[in-house]
């Protein structure tokens, strides 16, 4: 794409061709290319269009709002069924709060698309057949595999996201780096709304005490739950709508954290090895092992989506591939401790699931490592790294549908 901006530098029809063609990779390949060129006219034309940044927030026209406030209602109503006289409020948050958020992302970016109807079937039916299948499960707080199922729930939902923000564009590995990047815009945006609802809450709480009235309970139950119902729809529409309002914000948090990180890992590290306390008897250790390799990877993935749409400097890219080395051997550790329990106490639905779990993340972490040793070695773009961590996202939805839908059968429900 680089090459052809560049042939293509005095021919405004060929770029507005290549950039209707994949305007992401477009604008993501112009931006390297225009500091050498800023003298040309054109690519000044193009440089406003594509970088120029409004700072009046827009809310959309008054069909995307509408659409928005419907799927935000339903949301709410789906919500508001465990208020319902003879709901088990726990056991309906548990099987079904995943439902409350994904199934309404998904439309949205599928009404947002305009996905033709074909394309509409299988997420529909999945999720169907989801809410089917989940809400029939027996009762049982002490089955791993049911426990499981409702744990990877939420994951497959998210997959099943993903397929609908690629829409017509499913082997399209940028946009699989930008639904990356939106889920970590996402996490802001949700969070900086949650905490601004909460403070909103807790003055509610003070005004009407002061007055000698206590709302918490009735203000929790039919009011805050709209709210938090909404807030990853709303959130979610505000970023498409305004992509300036959390663009500066991720590459800081990315580029902040990977050096700590980075360093917290390599501290640890060295303090185990000291401590001898490996995770192969301990059972709460094994899992603090699997939560801090799956937070790990979660910002390697992050940060090198960060990286190719900012900047390709070579710091960025060694220190993440040192994180990436620090989370093999982390992950390494957490694979010999799985496999050793196996060997040792036998086959259960949750040393499987961890197994699993953790050789998809071996093996991608591994091909993660080695694009980015190409990348620091100027043998390969970042382009090679996005494309091996874009190919195995599919995978990590086959494994989470497998968890969820396939151990409670094999393994009877216990």
């Amino acid at each position: 794409m680089r090459n052809d901006i560049l042939n293509n530098i005095n021919n405004p029809h060929e770029l507005e061709k290549l950039y209707r063609g994949n305007k992401s990779i477009f604008k993501k390949e112009f931006n390297l290319v225009y500091p050498e060129h800023k003298e040309h006219i054109g690519l000044q034309y193009w440089n406003e269009r594509l970088n120029y940044e409004n700072e009046i927030v827009y809310f959309g026209n008054r069909k995307e709002i509408q659409f928005v406030i419907i799927i935000a209602i339903l949301a709410g109503l789906i919500a508001n069924i465990s208020n319902i006289k003879g709901i088990n409020v726990e056991r309906f948050f548990s099987r079904n709060a995943a439902f409350i958020i994904f199934p309404f992302l998904s439309s949205y970016f599928i009404w947002k698309q305009k996905v033709e109807f074909k394309k509409i079937l299988f997420p529909a039916l999945a999720i169907l057949v989801s809410v089917v299948y989940i809400n029939l499960l027996p009762d049982s707080n002490n089955s791993n595999s049911i426990i499981l199922a409702l744990i990877h729930l939420p994951l497959f939902l998210w997959s099943l996201l993903g397929y609908a923000f690629l829409g017509t564009h499913l082997k399209d590995h940028q946009k699989r780096i930008d639904f990356l990047k939106f889920n970590g815009d996402l996490v802001i945006m949700c969070v900086i709304m949650y905490i601004s609802g909460m403070l909103f809450s807790v003055i509610t709480f003070g005004l009407f005490e002061l007055i000698g009235l206590k709302i918490e309970q009735f203000y929790v139950q039919h009011i805050a739950i709209w709210g938090i119902a909404a807030i990853p729809i709303v959130a979610t529409y505000l970023i498409q709508v305004n992509p300036q309002l959390i663009n500066k914000v991720s590459p800081i948090i990315a580029k902040i954290f990977t050096p700590l990180v980075f360093l917290n890992l390599f501290i640890y590290l060295i303090a185990v090895i000291y401590t001898g306390k490996y995770p192969y008897n301990d059972r709460n250790l094994l899992l603090v092992f699997n939560v801090l390799l799956i937070g790990v990877l979660a910002l390697i993935l992050f940060s090198v989506a960060e990286t190719s749409k900012t900047s390709k400097s070579k710091f960025s890219l060694v220190l993440l591939f040192g994180l990436s080395i620090l989370t093999i051997i982390v992950n390494s550790i957490a694979l010999s401790a799985i496999t050793f329990r196996i060997m040792e106490w036998g086959i259960t639905p949750n040393r499987i699931a961890v197994l699993g779990g953790n050789i998809l993340i071996f093996i991608n972490l591994v091909l993660v490592s080695y694009k980015l040793l190409m990348t620091t070695k100027g043998k390969a773009g970042v382009e090679v790294v996005e494309s091996s961590i874009a190919t195995f996202l599919p995978i990590y939805g086959i494994w989470t549908a497998l968890v969820c839908f396939l151990f409670p059968i094999l393994f009877h429900f216990k």
